[in-house]
């Protein structure tokens, strides 16, 4: 019998096995893998030198040192690493927590206090600042109203809060009141929002806390449930009654 013909250089099927450069298919296929694998060798002994790395040492606390507060009329004398915020200390040390943290960035306002009768986020502030200050919480509201005559009466704002449901979950509340208790004091002594009138800017007496003025002035404290009518309608009923101050 005759053997079948061989495969000539022409046919397609020879031409598909072989490259341009003489090599078969399989190893082209081969050298191409070999070369991909060569350049990714680098990249992956750098991730294992990485990963063989010990993790990074966290920065060491600067040693705790003496603060002294006032807080609620009463003095506390404490030890607090300087970094310390004033939120944290009040929360964590001294087991203030109607202080609420919410942001911890100063955008929500549910951590305001008021430190020398001024409305501050206390998240945004160390504890080693207010040393010599007055500070007030929510929980010396009661309290700092009539001094120590009566200790169990509310503030008229926290007793407004209340007649008027301006709260739902009640976590943003404690900044609510603060910051309200706060905007009495700047109406009365004439500060004005951006929303004051001309005609009240060249006056020398207390700003009218319109429902703009109020809004405009408790912007910076945020309600997720919504309850911003009755809060305005709260500040305002506390704005009418005579000499309502911390």
């Amino acid at each position: 019998m005759s053997e079948p013909p061989r495969a000539s250089s022409n046919d397609p099927a020879h031409a598909s096995e072989a490259s341009p450069a003489g090599l078969s298919r399989r190893g082209f296929l081969q050298s191409a893998a070999a070369a991909a694998s060569a350049l990714a060798l680098p990249h992956e002994s750098e991730a294992a030198r990485a990963s063989a790395q010990p993790p990074a040492r966290p920065a060491a606390l600067a040693p705790a040192r003496p603060v002294s507060l006032n807080i609620n009329g009463k003095p506390y004398a404490l030890s607090l690493e300087p970094r310390v915020t004033l939120l944290d200390a009040l929360r964590e040390v001294l087991g203030l927590t109607g202080t609420k943290k919410g942001c911890d960035r100063g955008q929500c306002g549910a951590c305001t206090v008021l430190v020398n009768g001024r409305r501050i986020n206390s998240c945004l502030t160390l504890a080693i600042m207010h040393e010599d200050e007055t500070i007030t919480t929510v929980e010396g509201l009661a309290q700092a109203h009539d001094g120590a005559v009566d200790r169990a009466a509310l503030h008229p704002m926290q007793a407004a809060f209340l007649e008027h449901d301006a709260f739902q979950c009640g976590y943003c509340t404690p900044g609510q009141i603060c910051s309200a208790v706060a905007v009495l004091e700047e109406a009365r002594r004439g500060m004005p929002s951006t929303v004051t009138s001309p005609a009240a800017l060249g006056s020398e007496g207390p700003v009218v806390l319109t429902e703009d003025e109020i809004r405009e002035r408790m912007s910076g404290n945020l309600c997720r449930c919504g309850a911003y009518p009755n809060i305005v309608a709260a500040v305002r009923v506390v704005a009418a009654k005579p000499s309502t101050t911390v």
